[in-house]
């Protein structure tokens, strides 16, 4: 947690050194394709879950077609688990932070790619059971995607998150999953 907040804390001071009337502030929600990546548990297979994202954004100018794009994101994720006699779905839902340095390609059009922290708020099964001890509390992973933005200040936006850490929290589990997410969003900034 301290870790994050040192982040917030580094972004604001960047945000200070853009020039105020450049920065664009914005809101976007948007569907999530969420599936955890690398080992399954015992027999069975994970799959994909669908579910959605939604936070804020700013976007600070750099250098010509550069920019810096922090967000603040409630993300809805997870994976369906199938197994011999049925299905179970795991929701994992985190605060995101994600910091994506931005590139203009032509103007609207721009390249994305970065670290994207997060913070477990939520662990849960089909039971609304609070499996929260069963995983880590803190994630990282790399978004990587592109944004098209109109001039009246409407984005669409792809992006997919590699998971980079571990997200079990299990000891006698000896195998690794990360959070892998598939993102399509539309917001506004001004």
């Amino acid at each position: 947690m301290k870790k994050i907040l040192l982040f917030i804390a580094v972004v604001a001071l960047t945000c200070t050194t853009a020039q105020a009337q450049e920065v664009r502030l914005g809101a976007k929600l948007g569907l999530n394709v969420a599936s955890l990546g690398g080992d399954s548990y015992g027999v069975g297979s994970l799959g994909s879950r669908t579910s959605f994202h939604i936070g804020a954004l700013a976007e600070i100018p750099l250098k010509g077609k550069f920019a810096l794009q922090p967000e603040l994101l409630y993300s809805s994720e997870g994976s369906d688990w199938s197994w011999g006699l049925g299905d179970n779905a795991l929701k994992l839902d985190y605060i995101r932070v994600p910091v994506l340095a931005k590139f203009y390609i032509i103007e609207g059009l721009s390249a994305e790619a970065g670290p994207v922290f997060g913070v477990l708020v939520n662990a849960s099964d089909d039971s609304d059971e609070d499996i929260k001890d069963f995983y880590k509390s803190f994630d990282a992973a790399f978004g990587i995607g592109a944004t098209y933005r109109l001039n009246m200040g409407v984005f669409f936006s792809l992006r997919y998150n590699k998971g980079l850490l571990d997200v079990n929290d299990i000891d006698d589990y000896s195998g690794s999953n990360q959070s892998n997410v598939f993102q399509v969003s539309a917001g506004y900034s001004f």
